[in-house]
């Protein structure tokens, strides 16, 4: 009987934006098996077959008996003989896609590494390089084209680019031309005759490693007895008889290149010694682990006395256990506890009673600045059993971390969300600290938000979801309280470096704000209040640490011309360029990377009056050197950790004591264990608090109590102080006395009153194009057809908000739009509806 399975299949067009299809829509495909590959093919496996004209990637969803259609064709071959995803992992994938309205292909790409998951693409090159006709021919013929893809002028620069570079796949022609709309140009000139286009799949850009090995061949007497003869030179002798001589001593098979560093031989002296069977020479596959050089924390044995609310919390959690074990669902936990109670003990103990039940465990974090910290922890309890994932990784690293978890060498899994999907068997627990981080979501096609994700995960494989935070969402709590979980309170903070056993508890650390109005009052006009400065003065003479946070970058918010009031913008995405001084004083867009130099003239006016201004990164580095230059400092934001590992050394050289004040942005908030940190100074707290959006109040009071929290972590106590301009906002207030109830509370009275989540569910709709007018008329369009279902189908569990310019309403080139689809059940609305080039975020984190 012949074989058909059901395959997600990895086209561009039906992953991420919307390129034809409708929302929440499958988008598999059946195929049938050649009696080669019958009873070889199970779900979860990678395959090739035939799409269209095409030869793609596709996933095995199911082995099915009757396929769909009446006619199938055959898949072509099989790419590994290991499936690539586990049944639990396709039944995530499913989950994802409908709760997302992302097609399955997208989602399951998230489960392959980088370099493995292979699109299809078409290779351009240079059939006749003479446009027919010339530029006037061009731009007489391809007047279809000309609209999005600028006509004569985009195919003056793709001939020009193949004529330059030779074929070009698609994604590469791209990446080389990123603000150009050419494929409409290029399809006109392959009918013209001018291209050739064949449709190809590149093969995996990833593969194993392996190194060439020397291993000695015969008895150590036998290779002394040999040395006399081992070359016609001295010279050569002399190298044979080093490298030998190290054989010998290190008798396991070796890298070649330390042989070669030893003894100063070279490949041809090694396989001259191969030749006369002194040795072996072969090649020996390795591990790429982003974890071979990374020391576990101080080894210490695991006798740590819980303190009143831990072991009430561990009760819990442990009964949790008991009934997971026992096979019965087991609904997640939110962990809700102030900065420093103890919450990775506890992540710890259930890690460890996952590992004894022989179940594995899953750890995210929202950032990568996190993730060495945590590492070293879980390195201590369980050596040689962690892997790491995260976006800093090469693909080398990336792909031997998840063929490791496949295997079933790894017990525990950390990284950021895509840690979520590393291929593991048997997962018994998933943990997600800071659970409240907006890093969970997914800011790009396909969107989705790692927490409740994580929280299905658990639920598909019977295991245990703990959430993390001391200032979970108001969604994420209410959810909780509402019987779809269990809330655990830590409210006492532990002092993390007192040998006691069980520790001491802390106050937090007192949080006082000051009015900086009454700071220009006062005639105080620089970055810093008194109160601040005063409390900076007394950590260096005391030598403790402090922390300095400003959610900015750069030296300067933005330039502009004093005599006009122009701004300088980004062309591309129309934001205020930031002045940057670190980087050459040259003007950088933090959302696109455009760069220019300061221009010495305004380009409006033409005066020579354009300046900086505003506060930066850079500019409170500056100036704590400038008041305090006996200052060690160190910066902490997306400038100083662009390189590989980068976020662990200047977190090492913190904790070392090589630096008194660290200056930072966001990543200082993200649960970091600093002891010897006494003091915090927000420098300006008022950041993102009345953007138009409804999450920007829950968002600051976060950043602000998570932030204050990094200080008095130990028994030297701390402070915090927050400068604002808004002290009688109810955020800032309630994050300077650690009130997480009262923010909930009004926060939730808030939502209730404007109709917001948790009190509804959103979509948010987003179109971009290059022609401004073509962006809102696709925007104003869409919007009716939606609001004439709504009358028509007289549906009432969804309202519109917009058709409207997004916040930011240019990016990268493209002008933004936006719908927010409101209600009870907006995915009624907006699945199986047409969305061709929409994006699709359901429950989005902002609407931005």
């Amino acid at each position: 009987m012949r074989g058909f399975v059901r395959i997600a299949v990895n086209v561009p067009s039906l992953a991420g934006v919307f390129v034809d299809g409708r929302a929440g829509t499958p988008a598999t495909f059946d195929y049938s098996l050649p009696e080669s590959l019958s009873g070889h093919i199970e779900a979860g496996h990678l395959v090739r077959v035939p799409f269209g004209g095409r030869t793609v990637q596709g996933v095995v969803l199911a082995v099915i008996d009757q396929p769909a259609v009446a006619e199938t064709k055959d898949v072509i071959e099989l790419v590994d003989p290991k499936p690539a995803l586990t049944l639990a992992q396709i039944a995530l994938a499913e989950w994802m896609a409908d709760s997302t309205l992302n097609p399955i292909a997208s989602i399951v790409g998230l489960f392959l590494p980088p370099g493995l998951s292979q699109q299809a693409d078409t290779l351009f090159s240079i059939r006749n390089p003479q446009v027919p006709g010339g530029q006037e021919e061009t731009a007489k013929t391809s007047q279809s084209a000309r609209g999005s893809s600028g006509g004569s002028a985009a195919a003056a620069r793709l001939v020009k680019l193949l004529e330059q570079r030779g074929a070009l796949r698609g994604r590469q022609i791209d990446r080389a031309l990123p603000h150009l709309e050419w494929r409409k140009t290029a399809q006109y000139l392959v009918r013209s005759g001018v291209l050739s286009s064949q449709s190809i799949l590149p093969p995996a850009s990833v593969r194993p490693k392996y190194v060439r090995t020397a291993q000695l061949a015969v008895r150590p007497e036998a290779a002394q007895n040999a040395m006399s003869d081992l070359g016609s030179s001295e010279a050569t002798r002399g190298r044979r008889q080093k490298a030998l001589t190290y054989l010998i001593s290190r008798p396991e098979a070796i890298n070649v290149s330390w042989v070669y560093a030893e003894s100063g031989c070279n490949l041809a002296d090694l396989q001259a010694l191969a030749e006369r069977e002194l040795i072996i020479l072969a090649e020996q596959e390795i591990w790429r682990d982003p974890l071979e050089h990374t020391e576990a924390a101080a080894p210490t044995e695991h006798n740590v006395v819980l303190s009143a609310d831990q072991t009430r919390a561990w009760k819990s959690i442990e009964a949790g256990f008991a009934e997971s074990f026992a096979g019965t669902p087991v609904k997640p936990f939110l962990l809700q506890g102030v900065t420093g109670s103890g919450k990775t003990e506890l992540y710890l103990r259930a890690a460890m009673e996952t590992i004894r039940k022989s179940r594995q465990v899953i750890v995210l974090v929202p950032e990568i600045s996190l993730t060495p910290q945590t590492v070293r922890r879980f390195l201590v309890h369980f050596p040689g059993q962690v892997g790491l994932v995260h976006s800093k990784l090469s693909e080398g690293e990336r792909y031997d971390t998840w063929r490791r978890a496949r295997a079933g060498s790894l017990q525990v899994t950390i990284g950021a969300r895509s840690a979520l999907f590393a291929p593991l068997s048997k997962v018994g627990l998933v943990v997600v600290d800071e659970c409240h981080d907006a890093s969970y979501h997914q800011s790009e096609p396909p969107f989705y938000d790692a927490v409740p994700a994580a929280q299905a995960y658990a639920r598909i494989c019977g295991g245990l979801c703990i959430m993390g935070s001391a200032t979970p969402n108001v969604a994420q709590r209410y959810q909780i309280e509402a019987g779809r979980g269990v809330r655990l309170e830590l409210t006492k903070r532990i002092a993390s470096e007192s040998t006691v056993s069980p520790a001491p508890t802390l106050d937090l650390p007192l949080v006082h704000i000051v009015d900086m109005r009454d700071e220009l009052k006062a005639g105080n006009r620089g970055t810093f209040s008194r109160e601040l400065s005063a409390g900076l003065s007394d950590v260096l003479e005391r030598g403790e640490q402090a922390i300095l946070f400003l959610n900015r970058r750069g030296t300067a918010t933005y330039v502009f011309c004093r005599n006009c009031g122009y701004v300088v913008r980004c062309p591309r995405c129309e934001t205020p360029l930031t002045y940057h001084l670190a980087a050459g004083e040259k003007l950088l867009c933090h959302r696109c990377g455009y760069e220019r130099q300061m221009p010495k003239r305004c380009p409006e006016c033409g005066e020579a009056s354009i300046r900086a201004y505003g506060l930066g990164t850079e500019k409170v580095e500056a100036d704590v050197q400038q008041a305090f230059p006996m200052a060690r400092t160190l910066r902490w934001d997306w400038e100083t950790t662009r390189q590989k590992q980068a976020h662990e050394i200047i977190l090492q050289h913190f904790v070392a004591g090589r630096a008194d004040v660290l200056i930072g942005t966001q990543m200082l908030a993200k649960g970091l264990d600093l002891p010897r940190v006494t003091l915090v100074g927000i420098v300006l707290a008022d950041v993102g608090l009345y953007l138009p959006d409804p999450f920007a109040p829950e968002r600051v009071f976060q950043l602000l109590t998570q932030v204050a929290g990094r200080a008095g972590r130990s028994t030297r106590g701390g402070r915090a102080v927050l400068q604002t301009f808004s002290p009688e906002h109810y955020a800032i207030r309630a994050a300077a006395e650690h009130d997480v109830n009262a923010f909930y509370l009004q926060e939730l009275a808030q939502r209730r009153r404007l109709g917001y989540p948790p009190f509804s569910h959103l979509i948010r709709l987003e179109y971009r194009h290059h022609d401004p007018k073509r962006a809102e008329g696709e925007a104003r369009a869409t919007a009716s057809r939606l609001q004439r279902r709504l009358e028509d189908e007289g549906r009432d569990e969804a309202n519109l908000i917009g058709p409207a310019p997004a916040f930011y309403s240019k990016l990268d080139g493209r002008y933004r739009w936006q719908i927010i689809v409101r209600g009870s059940d907006p995915k009624g609305l907006v699945a199986g509806g047409h969305f061709a080039g929409w994006r699709i975020e359901v429950d989005p984190s902002s609407l931005l």
